[in-house]
């Protein structure tokens, strides 16, 4: 195969996941309603992913904190994969597998929102971050891959990329954050 044939499969796989991923429409609406109800409470949306997920995460809350479409006021938003301090603190004196949910017990409430972010659905920190989560009463979502692996029983809603290309499933996972980011800036009017 040369390169604009690899080119042009890679477009098309996209485009063809993108159009299954609308069966996942009514989850990404439902996604939606409760982001802004969140928000609308005075809660904040937390996020947490490992690798490109991880980069996926920063990306969404960079999406609520700063603004998609328009000049808005600043939407309460938090990656915990960004203080390398903290990250290795916690790696090195407890476990990796709790770097998300020592965050999140430190400063999350019940008034939050978790969306954890996994392309097997089956990374033990991601997990750990849901049970935390779940222990103080946030309410959780999950962003996975076809199989949705263990956190898609885990979360309250789960939305899975109908995919088992990790490329195109972490493509999908920004359409879907910008789309809930699009509707939630539409939804609370600002």
């Amino acid at each position: 195969m040369n390169s604009l044939e690899i080119i042009n499969e890679s477009i098309n796989e996209s485009i063809k996941v993108k159009e299954l991923l609308k069966k996942e429409s009514s989850k990404i609406e439902e996604a939606t309603n409760v982001v802004s109800n969140v928000l609308n409470n005075g809660g904040e949306i937390l996020l947490c992913g490992n690798g490109g997920s991880a980069a996926d995460s920063q990306h969404i809350a960079c999406e609520f904190v700063c603004k998609l479409q328009k000049e808005r006021k600043s939407l309460p938003a938090i990656a915990f994969t960004t203080n390398t301090s903290l990250l290795t603190a916690i790696s090195n004196d407890t476990l990796f597998d709790l770097i998300f949910a020592r965050q999140i017990e430190g400063i999350g409430t019940s008034k939050d929102l978790l969306i954890a972010i996994s392309i097997s659905g089956n990374s033990l920190n991601i997990l750990k971050a849901v049970e935390t989560s779940k222990s103080i009463g946030i309410y959780t979502i999950g962003l996975t891959g076809k199989h949705g692996g263990e956190l898609a029983s885990s979360v309250d809603l789960s939305i899975k990329v109908p995919s088992s290309n990790t490329q195109r499933i972490q493509e999908a996972h920004i359409l879907i954050g910008h789309i809930i980011c699009e509707l939630v800036e539409k939804k609370l009017g600002i």
